[in-house]
């Protein structure tokens, strides 16, 4: 599934978690999730209608509370959470990314950075309780609008300041953005810090096929033309288009793999009639509605190196999928002088372009890189916990376009149940993959 963020009046933390519930995620759910981190709040949910147009108005009410929190209190609070281990990423991404904004606006360490009105319950749960609303619903990409931004002052913990404040703007900072005619803030720390961390890049509406669409209300009089919500547009991938389709599949073009005239089908390789035109490789089957393809927009950075010490790619390799690169490649390559070299090929999201590429130019020898926009079809896949004769053990669960499931076990998995049994790890691996999938037994 595919989300788009429409922000063309801002967004705030209640906003998000507002159009996600309208979109279908039940409030009571994200209390049940929450409620083992918080104690003494109540979700509550009104409709209400903004220039003719329904939408959901979430409240979070607190009993009391006095807790004084600053970024290592949160980080460890959702450290030790059971929550779900991407809803652990993107929170703590979140958060991260409004201590690193307030630790250089106010000149502190970041460890000892303290949220104010962020640090408040209410903030917490908007911001976890929506990335468990993401979770919830399955989306997989998610693209924004350009953040329309407010204007004026505000009063805060720290006096009067301009609108964007400080903290918004540093969040904000590589993405798009433009103004708006509202005259007071459209869009706070935590909703900058939601979108900053969910957003793979920022434009216009994709191609998709719409299956669901939210509002969520502000609370705000924005003295603007346009109305006080965040709308939300989820749907599937769409197929390719015919023309589309066809400059995709090289095997139907007029390419090289054009049928010879002196192939006679009389000859050696006559057709077997078992084999169906319908088949499998029929490509019309991978884009109609329903197929387990997807597809989303990454970015391919490369770089060539040939003064580096081959043992550091290793660690660099690491670094990148730690930092939330999709994949990691080295290629041997022949440079300069006929030099021997690795080309690196990183494929990321948008919100991970900037500092995947600082953290190449930082830890290797690479002096300048490139990169470019892509498109990429992948098929359905989840992480899930199954049994097997050597316990329970994080395997990969892959939808092909037949709808057929194959099982993949997880490399660290199998590494662990190796360690722990003192079994190699071939043999770990070969057992997992024989009882998961039968049929591909010899």
């Amino acid at each position: 599934m595919m989300l788009y963020m429409d922000l063309f009046s801002g967004i705030s933390g209640d906003m998000t978690l507002g159009a996600l519930i309208d979109l279908g995620v039940p409030l009571e759910w994200i209390e049940q999730k929450l409620a083992p981190l918080f104690k003494g709040f109540v979700l509550r949910s009104e409709i209400v209608f903004k220039h003719h147009l329904r939408a959901v108005n979430l409240f979070v009410d607190v009993e009391e509370d006095n807790t004084s929190r600053n970024y290592q209190d949160i980080r460890e609070l959702i450290i030790h959470s059971n929550l779900p281990e991407s809803v652990k990423k993107n929170s703590l991404g979140a958060f991260e990314k409004i201590a690193r904004a307030e630790s250089r606006i106010h000149g502190q360490k970041i460890e000892t950075v303290h949220f104010h009105e962020i640090g408040g319950m209410d903030s917490l749960v908007d911001i976890i309780g929506s990335f468990l609303a993401v979770d919830y619903l399955g989306v997989k990409t998610i693209i924004a609008s350009k953040v329309a931004l407010g204007s004026g002052f505000m009063d805060c913990a720290h006096g009067t300041i301009p609108v964007p404040v400080p903290a918004t703007l540093a969040i904000l900072e590589g993405i798009a953005v433009t103004g708006s005619d509202a005259t007071t803030e459209i869009v706070t720390p935590t909703g900058a810090a939601i979108v900053a961390t969910l957003a793979t890049s920022f434009g216009p509406m994709p191609e998709m096929q719409i299956t669901g669409i939210g509002y969520g209300a502000g609370k705000r009089e924005t003295n603007s033309r346009l109305p006080n919500l965040l709308r939300m547009v989820l749907g599937k991938n769409s197929p390719l288009s015919g023309k589309e389709e066809e400059s995709a599949n090289p095997l139907e073009s007029d390419s090289l793999f054009k049928s010879d005239s002196s192939f006679k089908s009389d000859s050696s390789f006559k057709s077997d009639s078992s084999f169906k035109s319908d088949n499998l490789f029929k490509p019309d089957n991978l884009f109609k509605p329903g197929s387990s393809l997807e597809r989303e927009k990454v970015f391919v950075i490369k770089t060539n190196v040939d003064d580096m010490n081959p043992e550091i790619l290793g660690f660099v390799m690491d670094l990148l999928l730690e930092q939330g690169a999709l994949d990691v490649a080295f290629i041997p390559v022949y440079m300069k002088k006929n030099r021997p070299g690795t080309l690196i090929e990183v494929i990321c999201r948008g919100k991970d372009l900037e500092s995947l590429s600082c953290l190449i130019l930082t830890q290797t020898t690479a002096i300048g890189l490139r990169y470019h926009s892509s498109e990429r079809l992948v098929l359905a896949r989840e992480v899930v916990e199954l049994s097997t004769s050597l316990g329970r053990i994080m395997v990969k669960k892959i939808i092909d376009p037949e709808k057929k499931i194959r099982y993949v076990p997880e490399y660290e998995a199998c590494k662990k149940v190796a360690l722990d049994r003192v079994l190699p790890l071939k043999d770990v691996y070969a057992r997992v993959m024989a009882e998961l999938n039968p049929l591909d037994r010899a």
